[in-house]
């Protein structure tokens, strides 16, 4: 009996299988799924420090490889939703609270107790937030608010503004 490339005991066969193998899992580690470790309390109790989380990348488009934004979008984040982005060189992970064209109320009660009201949802702001949001009645086309589930000690969309849809990298979809 001869021994063909495609003899299962055929050595070729067995290493052509392999890089197969691990050309299809590069290419979902790259643009399909990825699994994380979250590091910090910003999303707590929903998801605790040291967590595994499981993300979809493909959930909202096609993402650039080693980019921060997608190559082409067939999808839109929606309230509740958890989403990755990049913020400052670091993936962050944070709650969709807003889509484009959601209506935002920032007020304040006192003289220091700021609030931000996003439908039946009220969160507590720092001054600093409330100078940041307070011009802003809703959420601008192709943008989301963001927020940690852990609103005292998270730093996201009322730190440092709202996140362009083309820069959610991706979705949660288990932890």
């Amino acid at each position: 009996m001869e021994n063909s490339f495609f003899s299962p005991k055929s050595n070729k066969f067995l290493y052509f299988i392999i890089c197969i193998g691990l050309l299809v899992g590069l290419f979902l580690k790259l643009f399909v799924f990825e699994i994380l470790t979250v590091s910090g309390e910003s999303m707590y109790p929903s998801i605790k420090d040291g967590d595994k989380i499981f993300i979809n990348k493909v959930a909202y488009g096609i993402v650039k490889p080693y980019g921060d934004e997608l190559l082409c979008s067939w999808n839109h984040p929606e309230r509740g939703d958890i989403v990755i982005y990049l913020y400052n060189n670091k993936i962050v992970v944070k709650r969709c609270l807003a889509v484009s064209g959601d209506t935002l109320e920032v007020f304040s009660d006192s003289e220091y107790n700021y609030i931000l009201k996003v439908g039946d949802s009220s969160i507590r702001l720092n001054q600093s937030q409330y100078l940041n949001l307070k011009n802003s009645v809703s959420v601008p086309e192709g943008y989301i608010l963001a927020i940690g589930d852990n609103h005292e000690v998270s730093v996201d969309s009322r730190t440092y503004g709202f996140v362009s849809e083309k820069n959610v990298l991706g979705k949660v979809i288990c932890k």
